[in-house]
């Protein structure tokens, strides 16, 4: 029924464990295909131990293509009915894969579910319990270094983290793949958006736990590589999916995240970089392909705009608290 898709570049140190998480696993109706973008570290010898108890499929990429082109190429193999992305820096507890399973059959309108992530190096601390988006062009993670005993009950989010979530294959081919323009970073919000825009629904399943190292693979939280493609992106985002009157009306809001982030940024001493993926998403907007606005989506369009102003008051609150 679900085919575990697992992007992997240089991922020998949290590999191991990864795998080993998914061998565990209560639920047994699942292969895994793995996409390695060209590792120069052990991973492939680690992934070929783990074949011979894991089901798994390993297709390497002559470079690094990038986790929206890495998991696009993972989705494509499967001939399963959904498929769960999973980071390689993550470590599953032996139902969660269960759980999430359940969680997705219980309506057709959902289109992913997110785990409850937790922070590995801090069980006591949440790393992500759903994602949002907001009027001012910010993501963040609901939770985030919270009591990982808060966030218990299950509920509809804007969009699912793609570190540990899964999704309905047939909804993914009927709405697109992840955005390979993106490279990586806001290509799941992006994709959460657009289904939300077709009228489906992201949930987050708080009994699917999942431990998370986090920006294993980048290497910080702040470096100059996430920070430039993050900027780009988060520039991609309303480019993509929102119509033109909607595009108009928070581009006041926007503008503002975006000097906040600045300003942010700058103070970290990476304001230059920031703006340099701010100009850089600008300069190649070209390349984006906007959502095509059609009039039976525009109750949908509403929605989505009350979330955005919603979130942002919840971002503020969730701050202060």
């Amino acid at each position: 029924m679900i085919s575990i898709v697992i992007p992997n570049y240089n991922g020998e140190k949290f590999l191991k464990d990864c795998l080993q998480s998914i061998s565990i696993q209560s639920f047994k109706n699942f292969d895994v295909i793995i996409v390695d973008n060209a590792s120069t570290d052990n991973s492939i010898d680690i992934i070929e131990k783990y074949k011979s108890i894991l089901d798994i499929c390993l297709i390497r990429n002559s470079e690094n293509l990038g986790f929206a082109k890495a998991v696009n190429i993972g989705i494509k193999h499967s001939i399963k009915e959904y498929v769960f992305l999973l980071n390689n820096d993550v470590i599953l507890k032996p139902n969660t894969l269960e759980e999430i399973y359940n969680s997705i059959r219980r309506d057709e309108k959902i289109f992913s579910v997110q785990s409850k992530m937790i922070q590995y190096y801090n069980n006591e601390k949440i790393d992500d319990a759903g994602d949002e988006y907001t009027i001012l062009g910010w993501a963040y993670q609901t939770g985030n270094n919270r009591s990982s005993k808060l966030y218990i009950q299950s509920r509809e989010i804007f969009s699912s983290c793609a570190g540990a979530a899964i999704y309905r294959k047939d909804i993914l081919e009927k709405i697109g793949l992840f955005d390979e323009n993106f490279f990586a970073y806001m290509e799941d919000v992006d994709i959460g958006y657009r289904a939300r825009i077709y009228g489906y629904r992201n949930v987050y399943c708080p009994d699917a736990v999942c431990y998370h190292i986090g920006s294993a693979t980048t290497g910080s939280k702040y470096n100059k590589f996430k920070i430039r493609l993050a900027a780009r992106n988060n520039i991609y985002v309303p480019y993509k999916n929102m119509p033109l009157l909607q595009l108009i009306f928070n581009f006041p809001f926007l503008f503002i995240g975006f000097v906040i982030k600045w300003i942010f940024f700058s103070i970290k001493g990476y304001g230059k970089v920031y703006l340099n993926g701010i100009f850089e998403g600008l300069k190649t907007i070209h390349k984006i392909r906007r959502v095509k606005y059609k009039k039976g989506y525009t109750l949908n369009y509403f929605k989505i705009q009350w979330l955005l102003i919603k979130n942002t008051f919840k971002y503020i609150f969730e701050k202060i608290m």
